[in-house]
């Protein structure tokens, strides 16, 4: 069972494990032993997440979301199989816990009446800069 939060927590049935060898260096070990993790969580069969949440995990989750509504967690960065389980089940806590907090809804607003006058002033002077800046003609 993994502690998302006070009131969510992923049971576990909802997560799968299988390991495979993993790339990258290793020497002769890592032909031997399969120490690369892949966490398979079913977020859109979990129970225990709303759907805002699951449609906010859904987008942060990008290509490591299935078709059939898993997310894919892979870990290889460490030889030992037992410390990749624990930072597969790190990610995933992060990424749900990311997923809870719902974005701040956008008040939009007008820039007021005084601030527009001051860009329109500050564009109105350097055109004239620049408009002084043409070739200069000489006295013939």
């Amino acid at each position: 069972m993994l502690r998302i939060s006070d009131d969510i927590t992923v049971q576990d049935w909802e997560l799968t494990e299988s390991f495979t060898r993993a790339s990258g260096p290793g020497g002769q070990n890592m032909n031997k032993v399969s120490s690369a993790v892949e966490l398979r969580f079913e977020a859109a069969r979990s129970p225990h997440l709303p759907g805002p949440v699951k449609t906010r995990l859904r987008r942060l989750a990008g290509r490591r979301w299935t078709a059939d509504g898993a997310i894919l967690i892979r870990a290889e960065e460490t030889r030992s199989q037992q410390r990749n389980r624990e930072l597969a089940r790190e990610r995933l806590v992060q990424m749900i816990r990311a997923a809870l907090v719902a974005p701040k809804k956008r008040i939009p607003t007008r820039p007021s009446r005084a601030s527009q006058r001051r860009r329109l002033d500050t564009k109105r002077r350097r055109g004239s800069v620049k408009a002084l800046r043409g070739t200069v003609g000489g006295d013939d």
